[in-house]
């Protein structure tokens, strides 16, 4: 089934996010070559693709897993959390419609 992985970020993150990127997109990565990853992505924090200093809100990641509880256990692993990005991330079902 498809989880959506829904973070929100701390403010002034851009600093942490730089620091744990590399291991972060690592994870995504693995997922997208298992055929796990329908999306991924960060919300800027302006209204532009390229925030700048601005950086981002937060995240989210919509993937496939065997349980809510296996999502959970991914998501409690991101190396985002580790640096300290995220205030808080909340994981719940998804069911794709469409495309």
């Amino acid at each position: 089934m498809w989880y959506a992985i829904i973070s929100e970020d701390v403010s002034d993150s851009l600093p942490l996010r730089k620091k744990a990127r590399a291991d972060h997109l690592a994870r995504l990565d693995r997922l997208k070559d298992e055929g796990r990853l329908l999306v991924a992505g960060p919300h800027p924090a302006v209204d532009s693709e390229e925030p700048g200093e601005a950086g981002f809100s937060g995240s989210l990641v919509v993937a496939e897993f065997s349980s809510l509880e296996d999502a959970k256990a991914w998501a409690d692993n991101d190396p985002y959390i580790e640096a300290g990005v995220y205030a808080s991330v909340t994981v719940k079902p998804f069911k794709l419609v469409l495309p």
